[in-house]
């Protein structure tokens, strides 16, 4: 089932959101490993050619890191599904790019490159605020099982919450930690994407409806999970 849009593209609590974005200094910001490996599992695991994770400003969605589409710094926000997949209060928004799916932005670039295919979990901060988007994109239209959305909504926290651990020892003003925090996550992914490439292999691609797919999967999510909740736990408050 397609997701129903609001009417309008910009919520009623826009300024607030705006203000929660800008707080992470983050959007436009250089490419970072960390988010570039998210990307790269992402395609992996729901065997699309495209993933990205995006952050919706007043007037831009800015890519923050880009697999399979390399090169493309974000698009307008009347032209990003990513504007309109942060506006319903539901985790995973499914879309074909057809005009009478989603009427609030123009299709045309998507359209353009063949894509028939968006799903995406927003990155939601501790506020609550709806700041962006971890997706996947691909040519062929399809949906998403239950079990398909449940790890991408995991993705979707993952990322969130690695961006607040990267503010967070920014605002400590701990740039080394960050990157030795970064290294540990990185090399949890390198190892979650070698598995990925095995069972894709053996089994001639991902299948997160198979039980045991889906437990490895979970398995080494809840890994990266514990990974995140140490390292928030454990990072200096600023005063």
């Amino acid at each position: 089932m397609l997701t129903a849009f609001p009417n309008q593209l910009v919520p009623q609590d826009e300024a607030a959101r705006l203000r929660t974005l800008h707080l992470y200094q983050i959007v436009n910001t250089a490419p970072e490993k960390i988010f570039d490996d998210y990307v790269a599992w992402a395609a992996q695991l729901f065997n699309t050619p495209i993933s990205l994770i995006s952050f919706v400003d007043d007037d831009y969605v800015s890519f923050k890191a880009v697999a399979g589409a390399e090169g493309v710094p974000g698009l307008p926000r009347t032209e990003s599904m990513c504007s309109a997949a942060i506006l319903p209060d539901v985790p995973v928004v499914t879309t074909d790019y057809k005009a009478e799916s989603c009427q609030l932005i123009k299709p045309d670039v998507a359209q353009a490159m063949g894509l028939n295919f968006y799903a995406g979990s927003a990155l939601r901060m501790p506020d609550g605020a709806r700041i962006g988007m971890m997706a996947v994109i691909g040519r062929e239209f399809r949906t998403l099982s239950a079990d398909e959305e449940s790890v991408l909504v995991r993705l979707a926290d993952l990322v969130s919450r690695t961006v607040e651990l990267r503010f967070q020892y920014l605002q400590a003003q701990m740039p080394a930690e960050w990157e030795a925090a970064q290294d540990e996550l990185s090399e949890t992914l390198d190892d979650n994407a070698a598995l990925t490439r095995y069972l894709s292999s053996r089994n001639h691609g991902i299948n997160l409806d198979d039980d045991e797919v889906l437990d490895l999967v979970v398995r080494r999510l809840n890994g990266m999970e514990k990974v995140l909740t140490r390292r928030l736990r454990d990072v200096p408050q600023a005063v």
